[in-house]
C-alpha cells in the first residue's frame, strides 16, 4: 500500500513538473502576421490581407481577403462539401469547407445575434441538404462592404493558416486558425478588387478572428499598419509584440504610441474611441459630448457629421486663406490649387489634432489630411456624412495610412503613432525577407 502511494505521488509530481515546464516554455514567435495589400482598381481604395488556405499540390493557396474591423464573421468564395467515406470531391481551384447544420448551436447563435442586418437582407430559412449530408445547411446574411448589397451565404467550419513572427521577420512556423465562417457565391465579390475573394472579420464579435486564438501565450492585440502605396505591402500583426520597422531595427514601434481607451457601442462589433475636440492651429472645433468616433478599414476618408464638418472646413479655410482655392472635387468640399501660373504652390497646411478623452492628442499631418487629386489640385480629405449619420466621426483609411495602430483587446486601449513618415519609416517597411 505504501509503495502504491509513493508511485501515485511520484506520478502527480511528474505531471505537475510537465505542466510547469509547458507553462514556462517560450514560444518561438510572439505574433501572427499577414501582408497588407492596397487596392486602387475599385471605386474606392481598399485593403486586403494575403492568407493561406487549402494545401494543394504541396503548397498553400494564398487568396486575399478584405480587412474589416466591423464585420461579425468571415466570409469568402468557397464550397460546402461533405467528405463522404474519405473521398475528397473538392475542385483543385476552390476552397472547400464543412457545413454547419441548421440544428447546431452556432447556426442559431450567428443568425439571432451575429448576422448582418439591413433592409436589403433576405429572410433566413433553412435551404437545402448537401449530397451525403443528412441535415439542412445554415444560411446567414453577409453584407458587401463595397456596395452595401446584402446576400445569402452558408455557415461553415473553416480553417486558415497564419504565418508567425518574432516582430522582426516572418518565421517558417504556421498555426491553424479555426473559426466559423461562411461560403458566399462568386457573384458576391463582383465589386471587389481583382483577386480579392473574401472578407476577414477582425471585430470584437466572438465569431471574428481575434476570438478564435486560444493560445494564452499570445497577448490579445491587433496591430494594423495600412500602406499608402500599392507597390509594397503593409503589415497586420496579431499578438503581443514587439514590432519593428526598418530602418529602425532596434526600436519597438510600441514605444512610439500614444494610448487612449477603447469604448464599447451596444449596436456594433467595431472599435470606438472618445474624441472631445478637433483643434486646428490652436482653435477648437466644437464637438457635442454624445458624439461617437468609430474606426473603419472600409471607409476611404474620414466622415464627419454635417455640423462638425462645416465648422472644421470653415476653420481650415481660414488658416489656409493664402493658398489659392480650386473648385471642389467630389466627395470633398475644400480643394486647393497646387500650381499657379506654372509655378508649384507650397501646400503648407496646419496639422489637425484630435483631442482624446484622456487629454492626449492624435495628430493628423499633411500626408493624412490632404489628398492629391491631380497634379494641380489637392483636397482636404474629410467628407460630409450628413446631419443624421449614426456616428458623428468615422475615421477612414486615408487617415490611417502609414499610421501604426495597436488595438489592445486585453486592456481595451488603442495605441496610435500618428504618421510614421515623420519618424523616417512607413507601414511598407517591415522586413518580409526572413533575415
Amino acid at each position: 500500500m505504501q509503495l502504491l502511494l509513493q508511485l501515485i505521488l511520484l506520478f502527480l509530481a511528474f505531471i505537475s513538473y510537465e505542466h510547469e515546464a509547458i507553462g514556462n516554455l517560450e514560444m518561438p514567435y510572439t505574433s501572427f502576421l499577414y501582408p497588407v495589400n492596397k487596392h486602387t482598381d475599385t471605386a474606392q481604395p481598399l485593403y486586403s490581407i494575403t492568407i493561406m488556405t487549402s494545401y494543394v499540390n504541396e503548397t498553400f493557396q494564398n487568396p486575399k481577403f478584405l480587412i474589416d474591423i466591423d464585420a461579425p464573421f468571415t466570409w469568402h468564395d468557397c464550397i460546402l462539401v461533405w467528405f463522404n467515406y474519405g473521398e475528397n470531391i473538392c475542385p483543385s481551384n476552390k476552397v472547400c469547407t464543412s457545413p454547419v447544420s441548421c440544428e447546431e448551436y452556432q447556426c442559431t447563435d450567428v443568425r439571432t445575434t451575429y448576422s448582418y442586418r439591413g433592409p436589403s437582407c433576405p429572410p433566413l430559412t433553412n435551404s437545402y441538404t448537401l449530397p451525403g449530408w443528412g441535415f439542412c445547411t445554415c444560411p446567414v446574411n453577409v453584407m458587401n462592404p463595397v456596395n452595401g448589397i446584402c446576400s445569402q451565404a452558408e455557415l461553415n467550419f473553416d480553417t486558415f493558416e497564419a504565418n508567425t513572427s518574432d516582430g522582426r521577420n516572418p518565421s517558417h512556423v504556421y498555426q491553424d486558425i479555426l473559426l466559423n465562417a461562411a461560403c458566399a457565391p462568386s457573384t458576391s465579390f463582383e465589386s471587389f478588387p481583382t483577386n480579392v475573394t473574401g472578407v476577414m472579420a477582425f471585430s470584437t464579435s466572438p465569431y471574428a478572428v481575434p476570438a478564435s486564438f486560444f493560445q494564452s501565450q499570445l497577448k490579445t492585440s491587433l496591430a494594423i499598419c495600412l500602406p499608402s502605396t500599392t507597390s509594397s505591402p503593409g503589415i497586420l500583426f496579431f499578438g503581443a509584440g514587439p514590432f519593428y520597422l526598418l530602418p529602425h531595427s532596434n526600436i519597438d514601434v510600441r514605444s512610439l504610441l500614444t494610448y487612449t481607451p477603447l469604448l464599447k457601442h451596444p449596436d456594433s462589433f467595431g472599435y470606438f474611441i472618445g474624441v472631445t475636440d478637433i483643434v486646428i492651429r490652436g482653435r477648437s472645433v466644437n464637438i457635442s459630448g454624445n458624439t461617437t468616433t468609430k474606426l473603419s478599414t472600409t471607409e476611404p476618408y474620414t466622415i464627419l457629421r454635417t455640423d462638425i464638418y462645416n465648422r472644421m472646413v470653415r476653420r481650415f479655410a481660414k488658416v489656409t486663406k493664402r493658398i489659392p482655392l480650386a473648385s471642389p472635387v467630389r466627395p470633398f468640399g475644400l480643394c486647393f490649387r497646387t500650381f499657379e501660373n506654372g509655378t508649384r504652390v507650397g501646400l503648407k497646411v496646419p496639422d489637425i489634432d484630435l483631442s482624446l478623452k484622456d487629454g492626449k492628442n492624435w495628430t493628423i499631418t499633411t500626408s493624412n489630411s490632404m489628398k492629391q487629386i491631380t497634379e494641380d489640385v489637392a483636397c482636404l480629405a474629410f467628407v460630409d456624412g450628413g446631419a443624421n449619420i449614426e456616428h458623428g466621426i468615422v475615421i477612414g483609411t486615408f487617415q490611417l495610412e502609414d499610421n501604426f495602430i495597436l488595438l489592445d483587446l486585453e486592456n481595451s486601449t488603442l495605441g496610435l503613432s500618428s504618421s510614421l513618415l515623420n519618424k523616417e519609416t512607413s507601414c511598407a517597411n517591415f522586413n518580409f525577407t526572413g533575415s
